[in-house]
């Protein structure tokens, strides 16, 4: 079969490679790729900077955001044959681990957790894959195509989890919200809070086109300038961009009491001013936490399901704004100013 395969850490290696038939071992569920979606850690793989791929071996499978058919499956379990599902990302470490034990594998404490299409386990963007029952996710089938959004949605719904947990330390009513960022994490996110019935605002640099459109038709109110000047002292920051000086602001700019979850990451090597004196006294006087939030466990993959259940499909349609089909799949990578989300499609839907 195909599949779209890369030596990490080398630049330039990626290929579309003719690979065996998924090995029983990896689980007794059989599945048909049908879409995979790229992001950011798919690029920084490709580009040579992050990866690892599966032990004894010099290539790694790629793709994590995944949308597949079931072929075949064992009888009387949790999904069944011509199923649509969704591949969880992350498995728990061989230990295991505190929290892996008790299966919030996002939360792994020794690192040697595994993920598909990421670190030392094959992904999703080949023909077929195999998977254990306890890794799969069924989506509504009315989602057809769009429930390649699941696996970028689970990653909000865990961070909107996280957001609640810690707000929770005291009386929490949360009223307005800001996302830094409109990309498909940042409007998912969107999303999710309209949902819940937050005055929603998103911040980002483009002042029209695709993205500014997405935010408004959600019910959202989108902005173009700073953190300052776009709605005062929310009660919830979500950075959705990992732009180091997006990430100071938003800790200077919540509100009281308010909680700030950074789903993004930072590159390295970037070193701006701050007064770091104000940044403390102005986080410690006014109750204000910050939380990291990263990848997420099944729990949080069915909640994305059920969000996206119940979204506008016109809306979600245009977050795919672009599908690109395997055998060009280095057009997936070359990004336009209205692109949100590109796909790569592997098979028919």
């Amino acid at each position: 079969m195909k599949a779209l395969t890369v030596i990490p850490l080398k630049a330039g290696s990626a290929e579309l490679s003719d690979v065996d038939d998924p090995p029983e071992s990896d689980g007794p569920v059989l599945v048909e790729t049908l879409a995979v979606g790229i992001c950011g850690t798919d690029i920084e793989i490709l580009s040579g900077s992050y990866g690892w791929p599966p032990p004894g071996r010099e290539r790694l499978v790629l793709g994590h955001e995944s949308l597949g058919r079931v072929l075949d499956a064992p009888a009387g379990g949790v999904v069944g044959k011509g199923d649509l599902v969704v591949g969880i990302v992350r498995r728990p470490d061989p230990v295991p681990c505190a929290n892996c034990a008790v299966l919030e594998w996002d939360f792994c404490r020794n690192g040697q957790y595994t993920e598909r299409g990421i670190k030392e386990r094959d992904g999703y963007l080949s023909e077929r894959y195999r998977i254990s029952p306890d890794f799969v996710v069924k989506i509504d089938p009315a989602l057809g195509i769009l429930g390649v959004l699941l696996e970028p949605t689970s990653v909000v719904a865990k961070a909107w989890e996280e957001v609640d947990r810690v707000g929770g330390r005291a009386h929490w009513d949360p009223r307005t919200v800001l996302i830094t960022g409109a990309g498909p994490i940042g409007l998912l996110a969107a999303l999710i809070g309209v949902q819940r019935g937050l005055d929603v605002h998103v911040i980002d640099q483009m002042r029209a086109g695709v993205k500014p459109d997405l935010v408004r038709d959600l019910g959202a109110t989108y902005h173009s300038g700073s953190i300052a000047d776009a709605v005062p002292g929310p009660d919830v920051i979500l950075e959705c961009t990992g732009v180091a000086s997006l990430v100071f602001d938003a800790m200077s700019h919540v509100g009281t009491g308010g909680v700030v979850c950074l789903t993004g990451v930072s590159s390295s090597g970037h070193v701006i001013d701050i007064d770091e004196g104000a940044l403390n006294r102005s986080m410690v006087l006014e109750n204000v936490a910050v939380v990291g939030s990263v990848n997420a466990n099944r729990r949080h993959y069915e909640a994305a399901a059920e969000a996206l259940a119940k979204a506008d499909p016109k809306w979600l349609a245009r977050v795919v704004s672009r599908r690109v089909p395997l055998a060009r799949w280095a057009e997936a990578l070359t990004r336009s100013p209205d692109d949100v989300k590109v796909i790569i499609e592997v098979n028919q839907v």
